[in-house]
């Protein structure tokens, strides 16, 4: 789900002094929205909270101790360099057509071998647990990769809600399948909706960020709004944006890259810089905004915490 290895520059046409900074794009956004709807509240005579949108500060989040202290990618390139198929098969795409893509009302269903299945609402997702902000690296297949602070709490956080069966050995994740906003699933690049996996295990485990936000804020349409899972020792493409569906199974689910080219892309996937994509060498990767490639690291650095995981198992064969 990933595209050519290639560095990011600024098109030549545009100084840096015209672009607009961050802060003062949202200050501005925040003032408007907010002013039109406390007007609209005022003549109806009641009162309301404003939904979450993307950029809207998350309340009351901690921080979190699995952080990275590397250098975090800026938020400009974090949210106009995107995967996101379901948009666009373009890199750069994504953030103008996903722009209007609506996230609320959102439901999350949870279902398959629970005791406890469940329909949340987006919000009521939020608050299950205290969310954390988490500096994680994020791996892409193709060889790039960004630092991204993240916004979310353990997936295992939601696992304790729905009490998963004792023969529940997989859990399934569904991306959002929307012809109407999504332009990019009007096209057979992949078998629509989106779907990924994780051993139970995998899913437990308290580096796995069921995500809301980042940079402390909710995440831009682009990033995965609403809500998105993160492995961050695994590739990119591990992560599905946007779900709807969360299902608990005993039968390892069907993913959609593995579906599409098993030969390229296997159900674990997790960052192994000894195992080269058929068309690339996994050995380096480039970090957004740097020139010179650096070595990729096992588990993407995060071997000392997972990689008991995978004791016995042979990681070039299950890659």
């Amino acid at each position: 789900m990933w595209g050519e290895n290639m560095l990011i520059k600024k098109p030549d046409d545009i100084r840096s002094s015209e672009i607009t900074s961050k802060s003062l794009y949202l200050d501005r956004r925040r003032f408007i929205s907010g002013a039109a709807a406390l007007g609209a509240a005022a003549a109806l005579g009641v009162a309301f909270p404003l939904t979450a949108e993307a950029g809207d500060k998350l309340p009351n989040v901690a921080k979190g101790k699995f952080s990275t202290d590397e250098k975090q990618t800026p938020y400009k390139d974090i949210t106009n360099y995107n995967n996101f198929y379901e948009f666009s098969t373009d890199k750069y795409e994504p953030a103008g057509l996903a722009k209007n893509f609506r996230t609320r009302p959102w439901t999350v269903k949870v279902e398959g071998m629970v005791q406890k299945p469940k329909t949340y609402d987006i919000d009521s997702l939020l608050k299950l647990a205290t969310l954390e902000d988490r500096v994680y690296r994020h791996r892409c297949v193709e060889g790039w990769s960004m630092v991204i602070p993240w916004v979310g709490y353990s997936f295992s956080k939601l696992m304790e809600q729905v009490q998963p069966l004792g023969k529940a050995k997989y859990v399934e994740f569904t991306t959002a399948y929307d012809p109407a906003q999504m332009p990019g699933v009007r096209y057979r690049v992949l078998d629509w909706p989106y779907t990924e996996g994780l051993r139970l295990d995998e899913a437990q485990h308290p580096l796995t960020l069921l995500t809301f936000g980042l940079y402390g804020e909710t995440l831009p349409n682009q990033d995965g709004a609403p809500v998105r899972v993160v492995i961050p020792w695994k590739y990119g493409f591990k992560s599905c944006k946007s779900i709807v569906k969360i299902r608990f199974t005993d039968t390892q689910p069907a993913t959609a890259w593995n579906k599409a080219t098993p030969n390229e892309y296997g159900f674990y996937s997790n960052v192994n810089p000894t195992v080269d994509h058929p068309r690339w060498s996994q050995a380096k990767e480039r970090r957004i905004g740097e020139f010179f490639k650096r070595p990729t690291l096992m588990f993407n650095g995060y071997g000392d915490q997972v990689a008991s995981l995978y004791n016995g198992m042979d990681l070039k064969k299950n890659f």
